[in-house]
């Protein structure tokens, strides 16, 4: 049982904010460089990794509305049994 414990605190101890201490904040530069006034939408600010996943998500949002109104108007007009 005192394993498990030991096991327990260790866990909790890796998870905890020790491991965080080398992550740098970078909080300050990210807002300053999304308010700056340079005239670009602010989904294009953050470069082209930004730029990427935008366009990721629009095809996404575009195909399931397709699908959508395809499965809608397949359900409208049903099959004729004989």
């Amino acid at each position: 049982m005192s394993s498990l414990l030991v096991l327990c605190s260790g866990l909790v101890r890796g998870f905890s904010t020790s491991n965080r201490n080398w992550i740098k904040n970078r909080v300050l530069e990210k807002q300053k460089l999304f308010q700056e006034d340079n005239g670009l939408p602010v989904h294009l600010k953050g470069g082209a990794t930004d730029a990427l996943l935008y366009r990721i998500t629009m095809a996404i949002s575009l195909a399931g509305t397709c699908l959508s109104v395809f499965q809608l108007v397949r359900a409208s007009f049903p099959r004729k049994g004989k």
